[in-house]
C-alpha cells in the first residue's frame, strides 16, 4: 500500500515514515525539501499518484494569525483537490486536543478551518487530536515570558511523546477510516506550571515560574480541562520524567 506523509521530514513525519517503512509499506516523505509543496502544489500530483492513504502532519512556518490561516486553508484545499483526482481512500490529519475550545487563538482557529475542510471533503478521513508533545515544553516556556518571568496556567495538561504519536498514526494509516475525531494523550496529568518546572529542572534552566490561573495559552484562555482529552482512544506509555532526563543527558 502506498502512503504519502505530508510533512514527512519533520518531528512526527520522519518517525512515522520510518515506522511505516519498517512495516513494509511504500511510503513517500513529502515536504518542500523533497520536492513536494502543498502550498504551491509543486510535485503533489506526482506524489499522490496511486496513493491509498494520505497523512498530513505538516505545520505552518509562521504562527501569525493571517499566515497560519492561509497555510492550513491553502495546503488542505490543495491536498483535498489532488487527493480526489488521485483516488486517495483515506486522509489523516494531526490536530490538537481542545482545538474547538481554543478559538480565541488564531492558530487554533486555523486548525479548526483545516478540520472542517477535511470533514466536508467527501473523502473518508480520520482526525487525530493529540495532547501537547513533550518536545513542546521549551516553546511553551519561551512564549509565556512576561517581564522576565514565565507565567503559566494552572490548567491540567497530559503531554505525550512524539514517538507515541507517530506510533499511533502508523496504526491509523493501516486501519479503516473512522470519519471522526480520535483523541490521544500521554500517561500523566500535570498542571502546566508543574510540567514546565520539570522541564526546567531537568535541563538546568534558571526559570522563575509563576502559576497564574489567568495566563493565556497561545492567546487563548484555559479552563482546567481545556487541554485534556475527553475520551482518549490511546494513551502513550512514555513517562515524561524519564524521557526528559534521557534527552537532557544526550545534549
Amino acid at each position: 500500500m502506498k502512503i504519502v506523509v505530508i510533512g514527512g521530514t519533520g518531528l512526527i513525519g520522519s518517525q512515522l515514515v520510518s515506522l511505516l517503512q519498517k512495516n513494509g509499506q511504500d511510503v513517500i516523505a513529502a515536504s518542500p525539501n523533497t520536492g513536494v509543496n502543498s502550498i504551491t502544489g509543486e510535485g503533489l500530483a506526482e506524489a499522490l499518484a496511486n496513493t491509498s492513504v494520505l497523512v498530513d502532519v505538516s505545520n505552518s512556518p509562521s504562527f501569525a494569525d493571517d499566515d497560519v490561516l492561509n497555510f492550513f486553508k491553502t495546503s488542505t484545499g490543495n491536498l483535498i483537490a489532488v487527493a480526489k483526482n488521485a483516488g486517495v481512500k483515506h486522509i489523516i490529519i494531526l490536530s490538537v486536543v481542545g482545538t474547538q475550545k481554543l478559538q480565541e487563538s488564531g492558530y487554533f482557529r486555523a486548525k479548526q478551518v483545516q478540520e472542517d475542510l477535511l470533514k466536508n471533503a467527501g473523502i473518508a478521513y480520520t482526525i487525530v487530536h493529540a495532547t501537547q508533545f513533550f518536545e513542546f515544553a521549551s516553546g511553551i516556556a519561551h512564549t509565556s515570558i512576561l517581564d522576565g518571568k514565565i507565567h503559566l496556567s494552572t490548567a491540567h495538561i497530559q503531554p505525550i511523546a512524539s514517538s507515541d504519536v507517530a506510533s499511533f498514526l502508523a496504526k491509523t494509516a493501516l486501519s479503516e477510516p473512522t470519519n471522526s475525531i480520535v483523541e490521544i494523550q500521554g500517561p500523566e496529568k500535570f498542571s502546566m506550571n508543574e510540567w514546565i518546572a520539570q522541564y526546567a529542572k531537568a535541563t538546568n534552566k534558571d526559570f522563575e515560574i509563576i502559576a497564574d490561573t489567568n495566563a493565556l495559552y497561545y492567546g487563548a484562555s484555559l479552563t482546567d480541562d481545556t487541554l485534556i482529552a475527553a475520551d482518549a482512544k490511546f494513551t502513550g506509555k512514555t513517562v515524561y520524567n524519564e524521557w526528559i532526563n534521557i534527552d537532557a543527558n544526550k545534549k
